[in-house]
This record gives C-alpha cells, structure tokens and sequence, in this order.
C-alpha cells in the first residue's frame, strides 16, 4: 500500500535528490507545497524552468550567465589584469560576496582526480592558458578548495603558468582542510584572499 498519492510521492522522490535534503525534509517541502496559493507554486516551477532554460556557462569565464560574455567579464572597472581561477561557479558567488576582489574570474569546473577520471582535458584548462597567452593577465590568483585534489590541481596550474611569465598566487588558508569556499563565512574568506601567497 501507497503511504502517499501517486502525484505526492512522485514530488518527494523527486525533492530527495536535490543536495542535502534527505526524505524528512522531501516530505516536509512536498506538503508545504500542497498548501501554498497555486500562483505560488507555478511561479517556482516555472522559476526552475526558467533557470534550466536561460542560464548557461559564460564563453569566456565559465561563469553561470545569462547573457554572454557574463556580467562581470563585461565589467570595465574591474581589474583586468587578474584572473582568480576557481573550481565552482558556487565558488566564484562566494568569493563575490566577499567585495574584495575585483578582478575577472575563471571557473574550472572541477579538479584534477585521477581517481574518479577526471584529467586536465576534463577541466576547463586550456581556456585558461589560452586567456593568459594574449599577454594581458599579469597575475593568475588559485582559489581552489584546501583539498588533496584542490591542492594537485593548484601545483599542476602552477606548473603550467609560470613559464607565461604571470605571476602565480593561491589564496592563504585561512580555510579548513578539506573546507569548502561555498561554506566559508566572508571574514575568512575575506582574510584568506588578502594574505595570499605566491606559489
């Protein structure tokens, strides 16, 4: 016997498999939803659609946009001069949000984990160097997370870049091992991105 109607049970199943909600929270977002004006509840699924449809990675950066180039590449006043590279788009509003930084971004998508499969032709690694070739970018600033693979995939950077003659820094670690950017409040953040080091 079905604890749930068909069309509930297919709502929770579904809310199950977003990150971090297990199957208490699915049955309790599912109900909620059930309860609120049907104006409200179209609004968030067209809201999901909307996003799946119009948002996609920026051409130059990496970054979720939607419009291309992303609103920060399009950006005059920032430092042009600077790319941080990060691993997530999640990574880069983190970062954001800290109003430190203001120069261009470059998101990975990834680190280098052999043990998953994913090499440098996995990554969005070419671009990079291809954006620090035209001989604008003076300094290349390693924002990856203080992880094994994080850490791998700032020394083979590293390896790379420095022989294009910019400037390798990575962030201080005013982060936790194994930490990730996405949880960090912006006072670490903020002090992890002002005592970076070069590599």
């Amino acid at each position: 016997m079905n604890l749930y109607p068909e069309p509930l049970a297919l709502l929770i199943e579904c809310l199950q498999k977003l990150p971090g909600i297990g199957p208490k929270t699915a049955q309790r977002l599912a109900l909620h939803l059930l309860h609120v004006p049907l104006e409200e509840a179209e609004t968030l699924a067209q809201a999901i659609l909307d996003a799946r449809e119009k948002v996609f990675f920026c051409s130059v950066c990496g970054n979720l946009t939607d419009v291309d180039p992303c609103h920060i590449c399009q950006d005059e006043t920032r430092d042009r001069s600077l790319i941080c590279v990060v691993e997530w788009p999640r990574d880069l509003f983190a970062l954001e949000r800290t109003r430190e930084y203001r120069g261009l971004y470059h998101v990975l998508h990834g680190v280098l984990s052999p043990m998953d499969g994913i090499g440098p032709d996995d990554l969005k690694i070419a671009e990079l160097l291809h954006r620090v070739k035209d001989g604008q970018i003076k300094e290349v600033i390693l924002a990856l997370n203080p992880s094994v693979e994080g850490e791998a995939t700032a020394l083979y950077l590293s390896q790379l870049l420095k022989p294009l003659g910019v400037k390798v820094t990575r962030i201080a670690h005013g982060l936790p091992v194994g930490g990730e950017l996405e949880f960090a409040d912006t006072a670490t953040l903020s002090r992890a991105f002002l005592g970076r080091s070069e590599i």
